[in-house]
């Protein structure tokens, strides 16, 4: 009796989804030209370009990095295709958001932070009310990062392109070094170009 629950408290474990420990995105009220021009970003409809050489080149050169997060190749590259595309399309650095990605929720795709972030990216789900719709999942891989990376933009456009306190604003820590720091410090050592692979 004592061993079938043990097992099933360590499926139940295993079935639920992981915390992480981000922190959390301050819900801030939108201007309603500000909500339409976010909402209208998340809810386009668009794909990988797999045609494009420079994308093809880049998820090559990016798929060993993501390998301890992502062992099938193939799942790599998909995943890699599409923070490339979301990264561009949102006009960042697909590098930051990998580095945000890992910082955030160590690649888990099912992640939830203690404050309720959810998925790759920590995306709050008060941002779902403010520019998603009823049917929107933060623990789809693509949802998700299109909701980050559009997310970050926003933070960016807020800040006037001050990378660092953007970053602060994404975590909820606006003003204090920590978060911003551990971002640059992965995105040096393991994201960027010239960074070991």
């Amino acid at each position: 009796m004592n061993k079938g629950i043990a097992c099933l408290a360590i499926a139940l474990a295993l079935a639920a989804p992981r915390i992480a420990l981000a922190g959390a995105q301050q819900y801030e009220v939108l201007t309603a030209s500000v909500r339409a021009t976010l909402a209208s970003a998340v809810n386009a409809r668009d794909t990988v370009d797999w045609n494009d050489m420079e994308t093809r080149a880049w998820v090559r050169a990016m798929t060993r990095r993501v390998k301890p997060f992502y062992p099938d190749e193939d799942a790599a590259r998909s995943f890699l295709g599409l923070v490339r595309y979301e990264a561009k399309r949102a006009g960042l650095d697909p590098h930051l958001v990998l580095a945000v990605i890992e910082i955030e929720s160590k690649f888990r795709k099912y992640a939830v932070s203690k404050a309720g972030a959810r998925g790759l990216m920590q995306v709050m789900p008060f941002w779902v009310k403010e520019i998603g719709t009823p049917t929107t999942n933060l623990f789809q891989e693509r949802v998700n990062i299109r909701f980050g990376c559009v997310i970050l933009r926003h933070y960016l456009d807020r800040e006037n392109g001050n990378v660092f306190n953007a970053l602060g604003r994404y975590n909820g820590s606006l003003g204090r070094a920590e978060y911003p720091d551990k971002i640059f410090k992965v995105l040096k050592s393991r994201w960027a170009l010239d960074a070991p692979a």
